[in-house]
């Protein structure tokens, strides 16, 4: 490998320091993968994968967003064009992606994986494809492989209470040597004005097994679920909410509301705020009974092409950031949870930039000193999973918290080959470092901000989420 290839072993590190911290402390740090959409069952049969575009594009809403920019027909994206020329034509796409995090990805995965440091684009598509092609038909290259290749320890998956969890248990029973655990997202059960939201409730009685007529069989349900889930080995639950809610209400306005729903009568906003809040507050406090670390994953405005969402349905590339209020709720939800000491380990993350420093205030309302790092704020995030958007998330919690005791990257993917996002991010960090180094801003001290480097990359979540 030469320097003259794009990914090198000094990519995105501009000095010397940033280059000793990277090798040195970061690089050999395995991946504690906290939150992420992979699919368990693939895990748990150890699929190979035919091709690369069956393990890299089908799925991926980053990519097809892209396409969709040049103007690729939605054929060669999502519909019924062959797995080939799929390929041909993000490779068509990938040129046009510079300055994009989809550029840096691209080639940060054909190179740790693959072993191809080629730029992929018309020209070298063909070759690529068939080259991955052949890795990929071969047992060295199933998902559980793919997960070694990168020192992956542990991934933690994302499941709805209604998730029978057959698959963490058959690979639990198996001699994988990586953990694989599971997230809880009841966000089904939270957001009673959806439509199907009866549907819902019923999958989930089949589940609990039990009657849901009455707020508290609900709320019985999901405390069962939760159980379940515990005995299962998760430790942590995840919402992807548009924003926290907090409205007062009283146990005779829940039981009402929800009373009108299971009756199919329609609700008005405030009856479903007022729901929301109460049931969110109810499965806060059951996760600090339980010692998992609750997520919330804040600021998307979803959905937003009515059309494309009847073609193809929700978390197809049809999503944007949100500009939500987010302070006051968020602090009277953890506050009303610290009032009761039933505030459990928090991980707040954000869509929206403008919510950087909100945020990066917020954990320290609530860090009361029980613990290191007890609230944290999460990193950069879905549009802001990129070099800016993670160098500001990084700055707000230097400026206005203890980075020291950050827990550091996660994928939150759908893709086996989105891991190396993990280096992506440590080189990010390294760098930043390095070059406050060289400036004089921090003292040339490799063994403490060595120190600080490995914690980040992986002692902290080990510590934080004890697995």
């Amino acid at each position: 490998m030469s320097d003259k290839n794009f990914i090198h072993d000094n990519f995105l590190l501009e000095n010397k320091y940033a280059e000793e911290l990277y090798h040195t402390y970061a690089s050999k740090m395995p991946i504690i993968d906290y939150h992420n959409h992979l699919p368990p069952q693939q895990i748990a049969e150890n699929k190979i994968f035919s091709n690369i575009t069956n393990v890299w594009i089908n799925g991926d809403h980053y990519k097809w967003r892209a396409m969709r920019t040049l103007g690729i027909n939605e054929n060669f994206i999502t519909g019924d064009a062959s797995d080939k020329d799929k390929f041909m034509s993000w490779a068509k796409t990938v040129p046009y992606t510079m300055r994009n995090p989809l550029y840096h990805w691209t080639h940060l995965e054909l190179a740790r994986y693959f072993d191809i440091y080629d730029l992929l684009n018309e020209n070298s598509a063909e070759k690529i494809y068939q080259e991955t092609k052949e890795k990929l038909n071969t047992e060295a290259y199933s998902c559980q492989n793919l997960l070694h290749k990168v020192n992956v320890e542990l991934v933690c998956t994302t499941e709805d209470p209604i998730d029978n969890l057959e698959h963490h248990q058959k690979i639990a029973k198996s001699n994988l040597n990586l953990k694989v655990s599971t997230a809880f997202r009841p966000d089904k059960a939270i957001l009673i004005a959806n439509d199907g939201y009866n549907d819902y409730l019923n999958a989930l009685e089949n589940a609990a097994d039990c009657s849901i007529n009455t707020y508290q069989d609900l709320c019985d349900a999901l405390k069962n679920r939760i159980q379940y889930f515990n005995d299962n080995g998760c430790k942590l639950c995840d919402h992807g909410l548009d924003q926290i809610y907090f409205e007062n209400f009283t146990e005779t306005e829940i039981n009402s509301i929800f009373q009108k729903k299971r009756n199919n009568k329609t609700i008005s906003t405030e009856e479903a705020y007022k729901f929301q809040s109460a049931i969110l507050l109810f499965l806060a406090e059951a996760y600090h009974e339980f010692g998992w670390v609750q997520q919330f994953h804040l600021g998307a405005l979803r959905n937003n092409n009515e059309r494309m969402l009847r073609v193809l349905g929700p978390d197809t590339g049809w999503d944007s950031i949100g500009d939500y209020s987010q302070a006051q709720k968020l602090s009277s939800f953890l506050n009303a949870l610290d009032s009761k000491n039933k505030l459990t380990k928090t991980i707040l993350y954000n869509l929206n930039p403008a919510d950087n420093e909100v945020m990066a205030t917020m954990i320290g309302n609530f860090n009361d000193g029980s613990l290191k790092g007890k609230v944290q704020y999460g990193s950069g995030w879905w549009f802001l999973d990129q070099k800016d958007g993670m160098t500001k998330q990084l700055n707000a919690l230097s400026n206005m918290g203890l980075i020291s005791c950050f827990v550091g990257m996660l994928t939150d993917s759908r893709s086996f080959l989105s891991f190396p996002r993990h280096e992506y991010f440590r080189r990010i960090l390294c760098n930043l470092l390095g070059d406050e180094i060289k400036r004089g801003e921090l003292p040339n001290d490799m063994e403490w901000i060595g120190k600080m480097v490995t914690d980040i990359s992986y002692n902290n979540a080990k510590e934080y989420f004890k697995f």
